[in-house]
């Protein structure tokens, strides 16, 4: 699976064998990747060390969603931590021997597609929220039941970087300059390319997207009702716009991209682009919109952390705390976040708030 769209710059057509020069698409790339890569690892460094070091240092984890968030900030930053070698190779080749590129590759398409599977898990556990109660205790052992599932999503996630692991190397182009590509082999190179591609739509954007609308959905649908208990017309508003944004910015991070992938999976299968400025085209479209894709990784922590007011109280006492260490600050009080039921409306408030370390079916605003 080729997730690092400037790998792609080839001088020969893999399957036509016909000559196409693209030093000016290695030119585009060793000028625009490398800025909106180091731009990417600075704000994307910064939002999502501070959710860990916060998750880690003083907020429990009491929740599922609690601890997806904290696995998506460790996949965040491991994909992160690949872009300065995707860079280098944009600027000089790939230098780093092929084990490197190997090792490179299949982090980040495990990392790539271990967000966007985190990303559908939360949005599952708060219409979990909505559908089941907090006041009976879960059956089993709650915490060994988010170890299972979190597990699970790396193993999927492991599983989607397994092509890249096997399938990458250093390829040596005519013109001295070498780059770290998946090269299939000769007698599968169109059905295997093509089969992973798409099945790379489908695991990793398809199926995210679709189990985020239906349970945003349903939240969203609890949310027009809340008006019926009691909630304000501005806080569900609000709880509205939460859920506006996170949809809206995953498709407008991931669609265009894996639009261009889907296209590029065709051509594969029915040869649809023949000419050497079309392919060229193709290319600087997959580096402009991979590099947008990779922009959902500075955004999660703005997304699924800081709008939420618990979160924010968190970094601000930590803030307070480095700004005043010759005081203590042990007592201070905390603002109530502001959260909206999402259990049935049958149960009472009360009980839920006396759920203490169970998983708790409020959605933070």
């Amino acid at each position: 699976i080729s997730n690092h769209s400037y790998n792609e710059d080839e001088d020969y057509d893999e399957f036509y064998h016909t000559v196409c020069d693209k030093q000016e698409v290695r030119t585009f790339a060793g000028i625009f990747l490398p800025v909106v890569y180091t731009l990417a690892l600075v704000v994307g460094l910064a939002g999502n060390s501070m959710v860990v070091f916060v998750y880690l240092s003083r907020k429990r984890l009491r929740t599922l969603t609690d601890v997806f968030i904290l696995n998506l900030a460790f996949a965040d930053l491991l994909l992160l931590m690949t872009l300065p070698f995707w860079a280098a190779d944009a600027v000089n080749g790939w230098e780093i021997g092929v084990p490197a590129c190997k090792i490179t590759s299949a982090l980040y398409a495990t990392n790539f597609s271990c967000s966007m599977l985190l990303l559908a898990c939360i949005s599952v556990d708060r219409y979990r929220a909505l559908t089941q109660g907090s006041t009976s205790p879960p059956a089993g052992n709650p915490r060994r039941k988010r170890v299972m599932v979190c597990l699970l999503v790396w193993m999927a996630a492991c599983i989607f970087g397994l092509p890249d692991m096997v399938l990458a190397t250093v390829k040596h182009h005519s013109s001295g300059r070498k780059a770290c590509r998946a090269v299939y082999p000769s007698s599968l190179a169109r059905p295997a390319k093509a089969t992973l591609e798409l099945l790379e739509v489908s695991l990793s954007f398809v199926l995210p997207f679709l189990v985020m609308m239906f349970c945003y959905c349903k939240v969203g649908r609890a949310l027009s009702q809340a008006a019926t208990s009691g909630m304000r017309g501005g806080r569900r508003w609000k709880a509205f716009r939460v859920l506006i944004a996170v949809v809206g910015v995953f498709l407008l991070t991931q669609l265009p991209y894996n639009v261009v992938k889907l296209v590029r999976a065709m051509d594969v299968i029915y040869a649809v682009v023949t000419d050497c400025e079309v392919s060229k085209g193709l290319d600087r479209a997959n580096q402009v919109t991979e590099s947008l894709a990779l922009t959902h990784c500075c955004l999660n922590p703005v997304l699924y952390i800081f709008i939420g007011s618990s979160f924010k109280e968190h970094v601000l006492k930590i803030a307070k705390r480095c700004g005043q260490t010759g005081r203590r600050y042990r007592q201070g009080t905390e603002q109530p976040a502001v959260e909206i039921s999402l259990k049935p409306r049958t149960q009472s408030n009360a009980q839920s708030e006396e759920s203490g370390d169970m998983d708790t079916s409020t959605f933070t605003i």
